[in-house]
């Protein structure tokens, strides 16, 4: 099977929380970094300009200038095969359900869901590179 990469673009302002996010997930999953943004309109301008070259885009919802629900509005036009994720500390019911509604594909609380999230990254990692491979996936 040939090494096949999630690519991700990651939305967060803080600077210490960006880098632990990449270091993690490039450890421990296929995912590479392809963009890091701190700001919804220099994430937007990477997003639109560079269209097909991500999988996975990781959010926060408040963000140095702009707010990450405001970054998933715009992007209702992605494609079905790239996943948007929101990381935040400010995740309740409320906000995973206006999250469902915009098409958010997981919400994850970074005080206590950085695991679950690892493992969301490994299986779309998995997804993709059966996909890429020919196999199909139970």
């Amino acid at each position: 099977m040939q090494a096949t990469f999630l690519h991700a673009s990651i939305v967060e302002d803080n600077a210490t929380i960006r880098e632990n996010l990449v270091a993690t997930l490039e450890e421990l999953t296929a995912v590479k970094v392809v963009d890091m943004s701190s700001t919804e309109a220099q994430a937007l301008v990477w997003l639109t300009d560079h269209s097909n070259d991500w999988d996975l885009l990781i959010v926060d919802l408040f963000l140095q200038q702009g707010s990450g629900m405001h970054l998933v509005q715009k992007l209702a036009g992605r494609r079905a095969s790239q996943k948007v994720v929101i990381f935040s500390n400010y995740v309740s019911a409320s906000v995973r359900k206006r999250c469902a509604q915009l098409g958010v594909d997981a919400v994850f609380d970074k005080s206590t869901e950085i695991d679950a999230l690892v493992d969301y990254c490994a299986r779309q990692c998995f997804l993709k590179a059966s996909a890429v491979n020919g196999r199909p996936v139970a």
